[in-house]
């Protein structure tokens, strides 16, 4: 080659990078010149040498990507002039030579090899110009190193082809959000990559999941998806936690759906299982409706339950001017009352054998549901008009006393009616009555009939009658006749016959009517039980908690709540469950009374009783605090004071002597036994109500603290998720309250570690990683993490940390965990109290003798070795703001399994590592180091070392 072909190589490429050149026509010269050269490998290596200035930035630049496209379109020419030469082509040998020819080409396969070689491909060709033997090759070597590589993607496969299983990979294993996003891109749609994509709108990068709602609704039809897949989609898209993604369900995803159904809302739902998934189905309705024009929404009047009670819920949350275009919607109060009360009413009462059959269960369940949703409307009817309110009720109460009204009724029919009644003591006596009604249905009663004195009756009422007929007939005779005074008597005997008559008309009447009184009989079977006590609970949810339990409240209590408690069946038990512990928040006597039986239910009942006994429990506890179990009042303490021999606090921080009470300590000793259950729901509840307890300082302990960490890593939970973001959250939010709280995950920082490093090889903790559980404690106890921070002059909870570490490690210095210890001694931030710096620095000297832990402790060492001069400088800068997160919180590490070595991850704008902020910096305090320091913590530490050993 010569070296005006080199100089034409350099000059596109120079030129390429211009987004203004004409790329084609750079292409054409390169290629006119590439073709009139004989021997091409110079060319080759000169075209990959300039190439390769573009390779090495790893960032999306302007020049580089004109660099890439020209480099593409220049080698797809090749092919592009391969296939209209063989279109002059008359014979299929001709043709099949000349295409083993054209497949190999030698740029293409140079091209390819050289990417090949540095584990890289961007697309150059379009994908059925690929050869099978380049794909195989291709495929092989699936290791971006780049976001902005593509990989090739033929549109039609059968089975699971080679590029079907590398977009998988890519998708499962990539760590790059730019990779996934290119790969999701422009994957091709089958029932194996469908799976993948569906992961994908759960990814951690917001790009991700964005661009997979945006490619389901490209590619995908909603038909294509099943109805979980469908809801599950809506669900998790319309809660997303990012306002990008939100949108692309509802300006994307969600037309495309409509526009394969024909724009037909109703079409929609059906595919949405609207009767088991309503909540998803409305928030649909909602999401829709707000794209719509109001003449399109009022266009079709006709519509079904769902969509008009979602339009009607849309129209009134628009306040003031939804008014009117409500009212064009919903009839009047008293109109709408009637079809509901009519509707209800044709909801059919099934027998056990027709509830075999599925065509009348369907049905049913059906008009139960559109009852539901018609109750729903309630809500939005105008009230305000007295004659219209008035009938409302009437019709709500009436619902409630029916007994063929669906028990799944009950609980919306009695929450529409508390709506409409403001005061307390009016809802009481309301739900009061209809209880009543229920358990207790009024009859008439009378005393039993004498069949044979009846029978006297009506044999002597005939011959009466036959007499009157005889004597009527005579009496006509002797008129005719004119014998007026025969006349005359049988007139009189008549009139004689007609009173025998009636008085035996009256003894048969007297006799068969009952006697006009009320007679209630109590009602008793399980499902008027669960009707009373729906209402009941939903009385007590709607009454505000400042209304004590009156005279009304008590009689239901005693007479209907608490012998529910020993019903045999099990929905009834665990409403009546519900009730107590829902009245015995309106009570601290009724709450005193029945805690203990609260407590035998969590022990001893089926699972769902015993989870709501749970929550009643904590929700006592939460409102009363320990208080509720003692008989004085006891004082609610802070947190202990920290101890530099690191002694542990196990008590809850109420007054020592109060709280150890037997009923407390039995408590939490049985929501610590929960904690170990193998029910998972149980120990979830327990876990949530730990966690709201200690927050709400209701008892502070760092010993279940401890628990709760271990709880949280441990590989049986992984895949509880509502416990690990419950606790997620709750490390977080407790941790950044009070210095207080950053004590008690300082005091609980020894048990955990020591639990971690001593488990045995058969339990679940020893997969645990020990050094990211201590980075989780270390990242919580940090001074700058706190709301308010502390006052300079106080002594930081690493301070402590930093003195129960050293503590620890004299215990042992050739212990396993003393490298772990002294890592953890190096990432703590201690204060600038210049006690506390020569003590630590006292101690620190003698502690370690570990070759590897040496090297961590001297780092700390230096870090406490300096000038005064330093440590005020130290102090000025404590006062600076702190460098944390977007949304004002430093981010703690998620659990993880293994024990590896955790290194925080460097954080980049194209990676998933999470950012950890940096810490205050740290400056060198004094190098006075005294020896009775040492000797006295070698003192302190002994005793109270034996006691933790203890006390483990």
């Amino acid at each position: 080659m010569t070296a005006d072909s080199e100089m034409e190589i350099k000059e596109a490429f120079n030129r390429a990078q211009k987004g203004h050149n004409n790329k084609a026509k750079l292409v054409a010269v390169l290629k006119n010149r590439y073709n009139t050269l004989e021997d091409k490998t110079l060319f080759h290596e000169k075209f990959i040498h300039y190439l390769k200035y573009a390779m090495i930035v790893y960032k999306r630049e302007p020049a580089v990507e004109n660099v890439i496209e020209f480099v593409a379109k220049f080698a797809s020419s090749f092919q592009s002039s391969s296939k209209n030469d063989k279109e002059g082509e008359q014979q299929q040998e001709e043709e099949e030579e000349d295409e083993e020819e054209e497949d190999d080409h030698p740029f293409l396969t140079f091209i390819f090899n050289f990417l090949l070689e540095v584990h890289m491909l961007v697309v150059v060709v379009d994908p059925a110009q690929v050869t099978q033997s380049m794909t195989s090759n291709i495929f092989v070597c699936v290791s971006p190193v780049m976001p902005s590589i593509q990989l090739l993607t033929p549109h039609t496969h059968s089975n699971c082809s080679p590029p079907h299983a590398a977009y998988m990979l890519i998708l499962d294993n990539d760590s790059n959000a730019e990779v996934r996003r290119a790969v999701l891109s422009c994957i091709a749609m089958s029932p194996i990559t469908l799976v993948k994509v569906l992961k994908r709108t759960r990814d951690v990068k917001e790009s991700v999941r964005k661009l997979a709602y945006q490619v389901l609704a490209d590619k995908v039809h909603v038909k294509a998806l099943s109805i979980a897949q469908r809801v599950t989609l809506l669900e998790e898209g319309l809660h997303d936690t990012s306002e990008a993604v939100r949108e692309a369900v509802k300006t994307r995803l969600l037309p495309s759906w409509l526009k394969h159904l024909d724009g037909d809302v109703v079409l929609l739902l059906p595919r949405l299982d609207v009767e088991n998934c309503s909540e998803t189905a409305l928030e649909v309705l909602k999401a829709i409706f707000t794209n719509m024009p109001e003449e399109e929404m009022l266009k079709d009047r006709t519509h079904c339950s769902v969509q008009g009670g979602a339009l009607c819920e849309f129209v009134r949350a628009k306040g003031d001017e939804g008014e009117e275009m409500l009212e064009k919607i919903l009839p009047d109060a008293a109109t709408y009352a009637d079809y509901l009360q009519g509707f209800v009413r044709t909801v059919p009462v099934l027998s056990e054998a027709q509830r075999a059959e599925f065509n009348s269960l369907e049905m049913a369940m059906r008009k139960e549901f559109i009852s539901q949703q018609l109750i729903h409307l309630v809500g939005c009817l105008d009230t305000n008009e007295e004659g219209g309110r008035k009938r409302v009720l009437a019709v709500l109460q009436e619902l409630l006393c029916r007994p063929q009204t669906p028990a799944s009724l009950v609980s919306l029919l009695t929450e529409k009616l508390l709506s409409l009644i403001p005061d307390d003591n009016r809802r009481i006596q309301m739900v009061a009555e209809i209880i009543s009604d229920v358990r207790e249905p009024i009859a008439e009663a009378g005393p039993p009939l004498d069949e044979a004195q009846d029978r006297r009756r009506q044999i002597k009422l005939a011959e009466v009658k036959v007499r009157i007929l005889e004597a009527r007939q005579a009496l006509d005779d002797c008129i005719a006749a004119q014998e007026f005074s025969n006349a005359a008597q049988f007139k009189d005997s008549i009139t004689e016959l007609e009173n025998q008559r009636n008085l035996v008309l009256q003894e048969a009447a007297e006799g068969s009517q009952p006697v006009d009184r009320e007679v209630r009989t109590e009602k008793s079977d399980p499902d008027t039980l669960l009707r009373c006590l729906t209402m009941c609970a939903e009385l007590l949810k709607q009454m505000n908690i400042k209304t004590r339990i009156g005279p009304t409240l008590s009689a239901i209590v005693s007479s209907l709540i608490v012998p529910c408690i020993a019903n045999a069946h099990p929905a009834v038990r665990n409403m009546a469950v519900v009730c107590l512990g829902t009245s015995a928040l309106h009570s601290k006597e009724l709450a005193k009374a029945h805690m203990v039986l609260l407590l035998q239910i969590a022990q001893l009942d089926e699972v769902k009783i015993r989870i709501s006994a749970l929550r009643s429990i904590i929700d006592l506890l939460l409102l009363f605090s320990f208080q509720l179990l003692s008989e004085k009042p006891v004082t609610q303490a802070t947190p202990a004071s920290h101890s530099p021999g690191g002694q542990e606090e196990e008590e809850p921080t109420e007054e020592k002597g109060d709280l150890a009470g037997d009923t407390a300590q039995s408590i939490l000793q049985l929501l610590s036994e929960f904690l170990d259950g193998e029910v998972s729901d149980l120990r979830t509840e327990t876990a949530q109500g730990l966690a709201k307890l200690m927050y709400m300082d209701r008892f502070s302990s760092a010993k279940m603290f401890s628990r709760l960490v271990l709880l949280w890593y441990n590989p049986v939970t992984e895949g509880d998720t509502s416990l690990r973001h419950c606790l997620g959250v709750f490390f977080q939010l407790y941790a950044r309250e009070s210095r207080a709280h950053q004590e008690v995950v300082g005091e609980s920082f020894l048990p955990t570690v020591r639990t971690l490093m001593n488990a045995p090889a058969t339990s679940p903790l020893a997969e645990v990683d020990p050094s990211n559980v201590v980075e989780l404690l270390v990242e919580l106890t940090r001074p700058g993490t706190l709301i308010k921070p502390s006052a300079n002059h106080e002594v930081c909870v690493h301070d402590s940390m930093a003195l129960r570490v050293c503590g620890e490690i004299l215990k042992d210095q050739t212990a396993p965990e003393v490298r772990l210890y002294a890592k953890t001694l190096n990432n703590l931030e201690v204060s600038a109290n210049e006690g506390t710096r020569q003590e630590l620095h006292a101690l620190l000297l003698e502690v370690v003798k570990d070759r590897i832990s040496l090297r961590a402790v001297e780092k700390v060492i230096d870090r406490l070795v300096d000038s005064k001069e330093q440590a005020e400088q130290h102090t000025e800068t404590a006062l600076q703001p702190l460098d944390i997160n977007a949304d004002g919180q430093k981010k703690t590490p998620a659990p993880k399994s293994g024990r590896k070595g955790s290194r925080r991850a460097e954080s980049s704008e194209e990676s998933d590592g999470e950012n950890v902020p940096e810490s205050l910096p740290r400056a060198r305090p004094s190098r006075r180091a005294k020896t009775a320091a040492l000797e006295r913590y070698k003192l302190d530490l002994n005793p109270l070392i034996d006691q933790e050993a203890n006390t483990s």
